[in-house]
């Protein structure tokens, strides 16, 4: 048997995967629910998302996944609607003559904008089209310094720099090149008549969880059981016994051969051939004394379900002072009739440190915080049409993707470094570089899979 810890999408995705390749496979999943930072609110129609997702063109592995669990004629690629908030006015950015209509940048400013975003290199004079093709050639770039060299000093203050506030806050500027240009791949594709398609499922991400469960099957997977050490065997430990948790190998020569679980103030041991871990990098290093020195960011978000519409655009991005570092207004991606007619909107923050003041907010006092936000932004805004508010929080959320981040990714096969038979497909693995997804976290699952199968 294959033990998988962690029941998000990564782990769900290396089981449904392992089942595929003949393999038996169970999933332990310490909270009560599957689906991780997947998980869903109901509203008066289909469930919506605690925290936003959506797909981009890239994302070709869950798009495949989506179409194995029979559910293709679902997934649904709409138009979106970006705009940027400055000085107290909306300004559309998603079409390219919305973008030449910007009064904030000059002529110049947005075409060296524009040149970076098309990865045309034109220091110099003479167009280069190769500069931007390998990304990893800007790992330890600091993100200001490249934007400066590749752009003008006035879109970086102007239009990157409050982008980056509102991403990483104080760490914005121990940020790669490399991820800015990842990204600028990642959401690459974009028509210049009626701008950038974001994929989305009728009913929510939550259906895919639902179908993925179901595939890998109700019995194979236990809820409420943390791991809580893997076990290995003769061979690395030196007393002859097995390997308890926290204790690394550093010869590679022992094998896995159990997980302990405890469930219900009880404890039980499985045996197993392999096991994935597919958590946070601290679970990994809770279990087996893997270090990862990656950073990671937390978020707090609410979703907000109002009687209005507050505005004629899905992602607005905020330049100017507000209590949250976007607002997303979903159903004007989504049509508030999927929702019961319900408006439903997003405010989020990350943050970096759990020393910050809203971390340390309750949700009511978040809600209240952001509620005088929107309604300075918004005048319309009133309060009483609010129908509910919901705030998730999660300390662990995003990498933050400093220079040198590839050197601190955690390895697929922990073989050498851990014991054999130890694979990771956490948020800290190759495939959710350069920025993280839920397609990441499923290449990740099978990556790690199609180790064990001998299939990669």
């Amino acid at each position: 048997m294959i033990g998988v810890v962690g029941g998000g999408v990564a782990g769900l995705a290396a089981a449904y995967r392992l089942q595929q390749r003949g393999r038996e496979v169970q999933v332990f999943e310490a909270s009560d629910d599957v689906g991780g930072l997947a998980a869903v609110y109901e509203t008066a129609g289909d469930p919506i998302e605690k925290f936003y997702h959506h797909l981009s063109a890239s994302e070709g592995t869950i798009v495949e996944l989506i179409d194995d669990l029979g559910l293709g004629e679902d997934l649904e690629w709409r138009y979106k609607t970006d705009s940027y908030y400055v000085d107290g006015v909306v300004h559309p950015m998603e079409k390219a003559w919305e973008i030449l209509a910007y009064p904030h940048l000059s002529i110049y400013d947005k075409f060296r904008l524009a040149m970076l975003v098309k990865e045309i290199d034109v220091r110099g004079g003479v167009p280069k089209f190769d500069t931007y093709d390998d990304i990893t050639d800007f790992e330890d770039v600091p993100i200001k310094e490249f934007l400066l060299d590749h752009t003008t000093r006035h879109v970086y203050e102007s239009f990157w720099e409050p982008l980056l506030d509102a991403k990483f806050g104080s760490r914005k500027e121990d940020v790669s090149a490399a991820w800015l240009l990842g990204r600028v791949k990642f959401r690459g594709e974009r028509d210049v008549i009626r701008g950038e398609q974001l994929g989305y499922l009728e009913g929510g991400f939550g259906v895919l969880l639902d179908e993925l469960y179901a595939a890998v099957g109700t019995e194979n997977v236990t809820t409420g059981a943390r791991v809580t050490e893997i076990g290995t065997g003769v061979g690395a430990a030196a007393d002859g016994g097995a390997a308890v948790a926290g204790a690394t190998s550093t010869t590679g020569s022992s094998t896995v051969e159990s997980i302990t679980v405890e469930r219900d103030g009880e404890t039980e041991t499985h045996d197993v051939d392999a096991v994935v871990v597919a958590a946070m990098p601290n679970v990994l290093e809770d279990l087996t004394g893997y270090p990862c020195e990656i950073d990671f960011q937390g978020t707090v978000c609410s979703v907000w379900s109002m009687e209005q519409s507050l505005s004629d655009t899905y992602w607005l991005n905020i330049k100017d002072e507000a209590p949250f570092g976007v607002f997303i207004e979903h159903t004007n991606f989504v049509p508030p009739e999927r929702y019961g007619g319900e408006h439903l909107y997003y405010t989020a923050s990350y943050i970096q440190s759990p020393e910050e003041e809203l971390w340390g907010m309750s949700d009511s006092e978040v809600e209240d915080y952001w509620a005088e936000g929107v309604g300075d932004m918004f005048p319309a805004f009133d309060r009483e049409g609010v129908n509910w508010v919901q705030t998730a929080r999660n300390p662990r959320t995003a990498p933050i993707y400093e220079r040198g981040y590839l050197d601190m990714v955690v390895p697929y096969d922990l073989g050498g470094e851990v014991a054999e038979g130890v694979y990771y497909a956490g948020m800290a693995s190759r495939a959710q570089y350069p920025e993280r997804s839920l397609d990441g976290g499923i290449e990740a699952g099978y990556a790690c899979a199609d180790l064990i199968t001998g299939d990669r």
